[in-house]
């Protein structure tokens, strides 16, 4: 599944040939990966309303997420190196956290990326995320977790949401220096510096697939059945995607998702993306 695209194919293929054949880049020797995360000002301070269709603004109070499996390899798939163990993020605190550095990668392009969000395990590494947090995740065996709350006016409703499927994002491409890159490139004795970006916003799309989706908060604050002020996932679940009458809430080639819950759950598998706006394609590990 893909989401938001943001490079296109057809440059990307181009730039690594490119690469691939540049005799002169840094192709001998060996060097550095280092990977980062990052869920920008949208996860660590708000998506103001002016970003939104219907004029609500959200603040999120946790963003957690476990990253596992972050892997290097080639064009062939032959895997240079494989992150260790796993990483628990609060994305509400400030910065990029690291989540894994790998060294002595023989230079040159390594073309095929991926990373993994899923269930932590008793030995998840804890990054700007507190013991509570990861109680909280491995009593849940959840992937993601997030807490927010929505304001229009005087109105103002809450999320408290928990996702546990795993979800792998692989052959990641993104901008490098300026230019279109499959994977990344190591250069002898240099670090290519890499983020996982993290995009909360598209929580809250009104398409699981189309580039133009809208970020609409109205038809979940609606879904609202009892009027607490809390949206649930079993309030959204009771919401027919036909029933909806802003926005399209298209699911594109998505099977069984036909309800605002199953939508939304859907969404939480396209969090991941690769040197800010780059695309991995998403689905199970």
């Amino acid at each position: 599944m893909r989401i938001h695209l943001g490079v296109r194919a057809a440059a990307l293929s181009l730039a690594a040939a490119a690469l691939a054949g540049c005799g002169d880049d840094g192709a001998s020797g060996t060097g550095s990966v280092a990977f980062s995360t990052w869920g920008e000002d949208y996860i660590e301070q708000e998506i103001p309303a002016a970003d939104l269709e219907d004029g609500w603004s959200i603040q999120f109070h946790r963003f957690l997420l476990v990253l596992r499996n972050v892997t290097v390899a080639d064009r062939d798939g032959n895997v240079g190196a494989r992150m260790q163990g796993s990483i628990l993020v609060d994305h509400t605190a400030p910065g990029a956290k690291p989540v894994a550095t790998f060294h002595d990668l023989e230079a040159g392009p390594w073309e095929r990326v991926s990373y993994e969000i899923g269930p932590p395990d008793a030995d998840t590494a804890l990054a700007g995320a507190t013991e509570a947090d990861g109680e909280l995740m491995r009593g849940a065996g959840a992937s993601v977790h997030v807490e927010a709350t929505a304001r229009m006016g005087d109105a103002e409703k809450r999320i408290d949401w928990t996702f546990t499927a795993a979800t792998r994002y692989a052959d990641c491409a993104g901008e490098k220096d300026g230019k279109p890159t499959q994977g990344v490139l190591v250069t002898n004795g240099g670090t290519d510096t890499v983020e996982l970006t993290i995009h909360g916003d598209h929580f809250f799309y009104d398409d699981l697939q189309a580039a133009s989706a809208k970020r609409r908060f109205g038809p979940i604050a609606a879904a609202d059945a009892d009027d607490d002020g809390e949206v649930t996932l079993e309030e959204l679940a009771a919401v027919r995607l036909v029933e909806i009458e802003e926005g399209p809430y298209g699911t594109g080639s998505a099977g069984n998702v036909d309800d605002l819950g199953a939508f939304v759950a859907a969404l939480s598998r396209t969090l991941g993306h690769f040197r800010g706006e780059g695309e991995c394609t998403s689905g199970d590990p």
